[in-house]
């Protein structure tokens, strides 16, 4: 039987805490909890009032991999749940707002993956999202040259960016819009691309087609459609070694000359907290969103 543990006065059943979810590190269910349990301070404002999408990998990344858009069966009635529109029709919505609904979601052994709005605005973006994915033998050191130059041309718009690791070969870079429509911040960021691509034709691609992605970096603006989602930061990643969806500095994307110099794994990512706060916090701060050009 699970253990009930109680987190912030809701009774929680952890299931499954010696089970190994990558067995190439050793990694544990159990300590994949406490993870979440130590950064819960940084990652969940970057949850808060996103409906969110689990990517779910119950017996590790080598087992099934599946998304859960839905409220779960079982899910406790303590954990906030939203109406958000679909394609196909209205559909409810996990919200995790707090400790105790971040362990609960955290057991169901899962990556969290939020739109670029919140609930109170779905038709508004908030953030802006490029997600630079390289294709062999590219690396994220090349995505590192390419986030460079959008880092300078977005800064000529007066939108200041900021970067984290994709989590497994690539780097995302995100900014906080305001008064803009999904439709309106996806085609801003498709120009974006097409610039880079212009700017570096040996090195970057803006389309999608997969027989041209060896060697250059995929500059993907879709993820700002309203109905896409990107990994959140701080979230693990259903990969072979428990990867982390991490913030970086731009000092360190400067340096990057080896894909290992952007890796970080879950045991990784607390000392930086402590070191850096959440390099990501000013994307949550209002005064910080800039409108588009």
């Amino acid at each position: 039987m699970a253990p009930i543990t109680e987190v912030e006065g809701r009774r929680l059943a952890l299931s499954n805490l010696d089970k190994v979810l990558y067995p190439a590190a050793g990694f544990t269910k159990g300590e994949m909890l406490h993870y979440y349990a130590t950064v819960a301070g940084v990652l969940l404002p970057h949850l808060h009032d996103r409906p969110v999408s689990f990517l779910r990998y119950p017996d590790g990344p080598d087992g099934e991999v599946f998304f859960a858009k839905n409220v779960p069966p079982g899910t406790p009635g303590w954990v906030t749940t939203a109406e958000v529109p679909r394609s196909d029709g209205p559909a409810r919505m996990v919200l995790v707002q707090d400790l105790p609904s971040l362990m609960w979601a955290a057991n169901l052994v899962t990556e969290f993956h939020t739109p670029q709005w919140v609930v109170q605005a779905p038709e508004r973006a908030d953030r802006l999202v490029l997600d630079l994915d390289p294709g062999p033998p590219a690396t994220v050191a090349d995505c590192c040259r390419v986030a460079l130059w959008l880092r300078e041309r977005l800064a000529r718009d007066g939108i200041e960016a900021y970067a984290k690791t994709s989590g497994s070969k690539g780097l995302h870079l995100l900014a906080a819009v305001r008064d803009a429509s999904s439709g309106r911040t996806s085609a801003y960021a498709k120009g974006l691309a097409v610039e880079a691509e212009q700017a570096m034709p040996d090195l970057v691609l803006h389309r999608m087609t997969r027989s041209l992605r060896p060697g250059k970096v995929f500059v993907d603006w879709s993820q700002n459609a309203g109905r896409k989602t990107t990994a959140a930061p701080y979230t693990l990643r259903a990969r072979t070694e428990p990867l982390v969806s991490a913030p970086v500095t731009w000092a360190e994307v400067e340096r990057c000359r080896e894909p290992e110099r952007l890796e970080f794994r879950a045991g990784d990512v607390p000392p930086r907290v402590r070191e850096h706060g959440d390099l990501l916090a000013p994307l949550l701060d209002p005064e910080h969103a800039r409108p588009l050009p």
